[in-house]
Formats: structure tokens, sequence, C-alpha cells
């Protein structure tokens, strides 16, 4: 670490009990800090222009969208570490190793128009081998005997090592004057491109480290205090420059953690923002129908976890300010008796509600639901979606912007510009992960002049790490209970054709009692295995790891182990009419079997289907599998989910291990990372550049609380210990994420 050169005010500010890998002056008392002369950091220097070696070289750090020194050093390390010793190298090994050089020399080639190698003995405490530079001819100069050098390259079969990248080990962090034994740097890695490499990187960061003295600090000093985190540049110069493994880390948890305080400065002061608004409907009258309909119109009695969101999203609607709440649940935890009620406290004030869903299969399930669930209420809805027929579209739109109808369920086919509501006062914006950010506003924000309340809905159980990343600035209610009288579903894993067989066989004993089942394909048509398109169910059944697809599926099973059965097919490429017959037939039990696609995901409610035989399960996510199988036991007997693929696959294993939806998401998020979860590239915020969840959720619930108690002290961030904050807050996301709160 550089010992005089830094800051002696980041030092003062830096916390007494921080971890020593972060004292910017390692050999110096806090008394003599103090004491040192004051360095005030001119971030101008970092604005400098970065200067490469070679033109090649300029081309790949433009590439890289490094054009200055304050871009370099924000380039941070893939990973770090430690270089190799020389008898720790495998023969075809790429590898990193800190060696003294013990001789060199050009060795010339036959080759016409060749520049000689250079070869030099270079060894280590453990050994010693030959490194071979090609077309360097120079470095007999530049890497005389004694010199230390850190080299990247391959190892050869004899003894060899072929050099790719090499820098003096002094620019690396390696002592000139350490002994061979203690010279085992430790290396940061960094993302390269073509004409650039790591080393040459690093090069240019060693070149560059003075400039880490005028880097700004945003994080007050207090709050460094209370969280123990070191200043910015001792943190980035941790990264950069390690002398110890658990220096990288902890510079690492300090950017994480400035990273995640900026998004949750953003969602929180969008939360603030939009309880600052007025202008939403106020619906405080005292329930009238939607309270009968609760006593009255449902066959079965609300969960205590309905009953409390109910209490809840009821307080939320009679405020001015619009509500913004995600209510999120298992399948089949009621979800949408919730909605409903809420739709219902608009129509009583006189006002219109929509429900919005993101395919027309759930949208028409969710009009069947609405119009069973209303029984006999005389309440004028309706279902718009793209396959709705003009003259029928023409009407409902007319009775819409009249105010005849009070609630319409559709598609994205609410949100086009020609849909106009009279007075909109509930927006249920369902499975909202499948929406954009811009869709999901468009149908709140439909009457301008007066914002609707919004409900998002999801049956994706979403854990708190990654509520607070995704949804940081909505309220949150989750239903955990499931409603009375829902049974277990058992889950088990089919791997062989034995295991094969056997499920065959369960779900034919469960067709001749009288119930039914669904056969759920990955694909449509084609399958691609190992990149070779193959037509699945052509000459009997496909071998192991082939994919299953419906439609070839469907025609085998009526001609193999189903043979006898009514089986049919249902897949989103189908025509909406086709679409609705299917699942119409099978409602009806008029099919014993639905040979589908993840078109049944969600909004298919069938109680007497008790089997789901799932092909190729190791092809859907967590979270997908789980809705999946809650198409089956919505009824009173007892149901199977039958997963196909093999037996060693961590998700399946989880899936037949937990019921709970809650734990499978915190399961799916650490096994997949937030990166590859629903909803990340929807947040408006974009995937996290340091920070990794859920590795760093105790970083998350840090930047929360101190978030909070900005917020709520500062929201505009114009005190001064919060000011250089505020910057970092515009750099980062720009001035529509700065916009003022509305006093």
């Amino acid at each position: 670490m550089p010992a005089a050169s830094v800051m002696p005010v980041t030092d003062v500010d830096t916390p007494l009990d921080a971890p020593r890998a972060f004292a910017s002056a390692d050999t110096l008392t806090r008394s003599e800090m103090l004491l040192a002369p004051v360095c005030w950091p001119r971030p101008s220097r970092l604005r400098e222009p970065l200067r490469a070696p070679t033109k090649k070289a300029s081309a790949g750090l433009q590439a890289l969208g490094l054009h200055t020194v304050g871009d370099l050093l924000e380039h941070l390390p893939r990973d770090s570490r430690e270089a190799r010793t020389v008898a720790e190298l495998r023969v075809g090994e790429q590898a990193t190793v800190a060696v003294e050089v013990r001789s060199i020399a050009a060795r010339p080639v036959r080759k016409r128009g060749m520049r000689p190698l250079v070869e030099a003995w270079v060894a280590d405490a453990t050994g010693a081998m030959r490194a071979v530079f090609f077309n360097q001819p120079w470095l007999v100069e530049k890497y005389p005997e004694g010199t230390r050098l850190v080299l990247h390259g391959k190892a050869g079969q004899r003894g060899d090592f072929g050099v790719a990248h090499h820098a003096v080990g002094t620019e690396l962090g390696v002592a000139q004057d350490a002994p061979p034994a203690d010279a085992r740097a430790i290396v940061a890695h960094y993302p390269a491109t073509e004409g650039v490499s790591s080393t040459q990187i690093l090069t240019l960061m060693q070149g560059s480290r003075g400039a880490l003295a005028d880097v700004v600090e945003p994080l007050p000093a207090a709050l460094r205090s209370s969280e123990r985190l070191p200043d910015r540049a001792a943190a980035l110069t941790a990264m950069h420059f390690p002398e110890r493994a658990e220096e990288v880390e902890a510079g690492r948890e300090r950017v994480a953690f400035e990273e995640l305080l900026l998004t949750q400065l953003v969602f929180l002061r969008r939360r603030a923002r939009r309880r600052a608004l007025t202008g939403a409907p106020v619906l405080n009258e005292p329930p009238a129908w939607s309270a009968r309909w609760l006593e009255q119109g449902l066959p079965f009695t609300l969960t205590h976890g309905q009953q409390s969101a109910i209490t809840t999203i009821e307080a939320d609607l009679a405020r001015p300010c619009p509500m913004q709440r995600l209510l999120m649940g298992e399948v089949g935890s009621g979800k949408t008796v919730v909605a409903l009620w809420a739709m219902l406290r608009a129509v009583e004030h006189g006002r219109q509600a929509a429900l919005m869903a993101p395919t027309e299969t759930l949208a028409e399930q969710h009009f069947a639901t609405v119009q069973r669930l209303l029984g006999g209420e005389q309440l004028a809805c309706a279902l718009l979606t793209g396959s709705t027929k003009a003259t029928r579209r023409a009407d409902t739109l007319g009775k819409l912007e009249s105010g005849e109808l009070q609630l319409i369920v559709g598609t994205h086919a609410l949100i086009e510009p020609d849909v106009r509501f009279r007075s909109l006062a509930v927006a249920v914006v369902d499975e909202q992960h499948r929406f954009g950010v811009r869709q999901r506003a468009a149908l709140e924000d439909k009457d301008p002049t007066h914002p609707a309340h919004v409900l998002h809905m999801t049956a994706t159980p979403i854990p708190r790490t990654l509520a607070l990343s995704e949804h940081g600035d909505l309220d949150v209610t989750a239903l955990r209970e499931l409603p009375h009288g829902r049974r277990p579903i058992r889950t088990r894993l089919i791997a062989g054709e034995r295991s094969r067989a056997r499920a065959y066989e369960h779900l034919r004993e469960q067709l001749q009692e009288g119930r039914q089942a669904y056969v759920v394909c990955p694909l449509v048509e084609e399958a691609q295995a190992d990149g070779a398109a193959a037509l699945v169910g052509e000459g009997g059944p496909p071998g192991e790891g082939d994919l299953r697809a419906a439609t070839a599926e469907v025609e085998r099973l009526s001609h193999g182990e189903l043979k006898g059965h009514k089986l049919m097919l249902l897949h989103g490429q189908m025509r909406s009419k086709e679409k609705q017959e299917a699942m119409a037939k099978f409602a009806a039990g008029e099919v014993d079997v639905l040979v589908a696609t993840t078109v049944i995901e969600v909004g298919v409610d069938v109680p007497n289907a008790t089997v789901m035989l799932v092909e190729n399960a190791e092809r859907f996510g967590i979270s997908q599998l789980h809705q999946l199988r809650g198409r089956v036991g919505r009824g009173e007997h007892a149901s199977t989910c039958l997963l196909v693929g093999p037996p060693g696959a961590a998700r399946l294993r989880a899936l037949a291990e937990h019921t709970d939806g809650f734990r499978l998401a915190e399961i799916d998020l650490e096994l997949r990372k937030e990166g590859e979860l629903i909803g990340t590239r929807q947040s408006g915020l974009g995937q996290f550049r340091v920070a990794c969840l859920p590795d760093d959720a105790e970083l998350l619930e840090g930047a929360r609380r101190q978030a909070e108690w900005i917020v709520d002290r500062d929201p505009e961030l114009k005190a001064p210990e919060h000011q250089l904050l505020g910057e970092a807050l515009d750099d980062t996301f720009g001035a529509e994420a700065f916009e003022p709160i509305p006093a």
C-alpha cells in the first residue's frame, strides 16, 4: 500500500476499528498521520486522458470504455489470485508466476523475417524454469539479472514457460529486495480485450496509482464509521494492489456497499416522491358492496393472510397518494380474491377498475374467475385482448370511456393509445415481472389528472434480498398461507426408463379413477439436442437427453403409454379460439390429458387434475416448476407432480424436498444469483457491477438501513455531508433518479 502519498484527511475519517488492510499508511501511527502535510484531492486529474503504450492498446482501451485516468481506476479486477510457484506448474496450464531473472539472452531463429527469441532462466524459492519471450529482443536490456518479474503464460512439456504477458514485479507490488521465498504476489486480473491484456492494464494501473489520492469520497464519515467501512481510495487500492488475499474481498465489499446504497436511495426517494403526490381517488366510504361480497358471495373462508392484506390495502386506498403495493404469494394462495376486493372498492365508489395479465390465456382465466366469484352480482365487466373482434372492441372502448363499463380484464391491449377510461381508480397488474417498467406505468397513467392506485401481483415468492434489490420502491405484502382444504402436492423425481414406466403407470391409475392429468413439454415442435435439430416422436420414444415437443408427444402418447385415453394439445402458438376450446374441454372433463407447454403455468384451475408429468424438467427454473405443479392439488384429491430429468439436478432435488414457495425462492436465488432472475432487467436500475446477491445480503440490509435514515432526515441530500453522495447518485442514475420530492 502507498505510505506517504495518501491524504491524511481521508485517514482521519477512517474508523478506528477498521481493518488494518485499509490503513492508508500502515507504518504510521494515527498521531503521525494527523501531523502529516495535508494533500487535498484534485478530482480534475481523474479526467486526464489515458495514455496507451501503442495504437493497438489504445484501440483496446477505447473498446473497454477506458478514456480517462478515472475510467481506469474504476475498471475493477475480475478476480485476484496468488501467483503460482514454479514447482506448482502443470503442463498445459495457464498460470501467473512471480520469479527472479537468473540469466537472459537472445537466441536467433532460422525462419527468415522473425525476430530472435529471448530466453531467460528464472526462479523462485521452489525451482527454476526457462521463460521464452517471442519477438521482443529488447527485453535482454530491460530485464537484467536480478530483475523481479511477474509472468503470465503457459507451461510447456520440457520445463519451459511460454510468456504471453509480463511486467516488472515492483510495478505489481512485489518488492525488489524481497527474498524469492516471499515473492508469491497477489495479482489482479482484469477484463481485457483484443489489443490490451490484463497485465498491460495492470501496468497502466500502477502508473496511475498516485491518482487514487484524487478519488472523491461520497460516503459521509459518520456512515462509514457506523458501518466500519474504509474510505473509497483505500478500497480501490486494496482491489488493484492487494498485499494479502483478504484485502481484495474487503475492498470489494466497500465498493459494493456504496453501489447498494445508491440503489436504495433511488428506490426510497422514488417512494417518497410517490407518497408526496396527491390526486389519487380517495376510496374511504364505508364498504357496502365489497363487504357484502366478502361475507356472502364467497364459497370459502378467507385466510388470515388474505384478511390482513385486505386491511392493509383498504388503508392504502383511503389515502390521496397513489398506492403502489406488491402482493406476492404462492400459486393458489388467494391473490385474485384480494385483487377483486380492491377492484370492487373502486366500483362501489362509482369509479372503474382494471386487471392486466401478460397473456391471453391468463387474461381469459382471470375473466372467468372474476365472473365465477362475483356470482349473481350485477357488475358491468368485459374482456379485452389482442384477439377481441373489431366490433366488440369498439363497443368495449366506448363503454369504457363513458363509464358504463365498471371493470375490465385484459392484456397489453389495455394500454394501447385509443383505450380511455372515464375514471380509473384501481389497476391490478398480474405477473408484473412480465411487463416492462413503461408498460406498467402506462396503465396507471391512463388518467393523467388522477393517478390510479396500483396493485402488482406475482405468484413467484420473492426473498427479502431480491425484493429490496428489485422492488425497493414498492410496499410489499406476502400471502404465505394456502386456502383451507388445499392438499400438499407430492413431488417425485423420475430418471431412467424404469422410473418413467412407473410414472406412466401411476398416471394411468389416476385416469382410471376418473381424474385428469397434464403432460408438460419444453418445446412446441422441435427439440434442440446438443445443437442439432431433431424432430421428436418419430420412430418410437425419444432417447434420454432429447427434448420433448408437445406436438410430437401428444401423438406418441396417444398411440403408446396413454392409448385409449383422450388427449388434447395446448401451446402458445395456437390461435386464441383453439386455446379457449382446448381449455374449455379439459375443464369440462371431456379431455383426460392435456399435453401442453408452459402456457398452463398460470391461470389454469381444474380441480379434477391430480397428476402433472414434466418432461425435461431440468430445462425449467425452480419458480417456473413450482408454478407449474400448482396446477394440480387444487381439489379434494391427493396430487402428484412427476419431474423427469437428471437425478443430480439441484433445482429438481429442491422441488422434491420443499413445498414452501418462499423457501424455494431463496434456494433459487442462491443457485442462480440475482442477475439471472426474472425482473432484474426490468427494474429500471439494471444489474449490479460489484455487489453479488444473495452473498451480499448483509451489505444490502445495511445499505437499506442507512438509506432510510438519510431519506427520512435529508431526502434531497442538501446537507453538507450528503452533497457528494447526491452527486454520486446523479452521476450513476441521471437526473431522472434525482427528481425533487414535492413538499
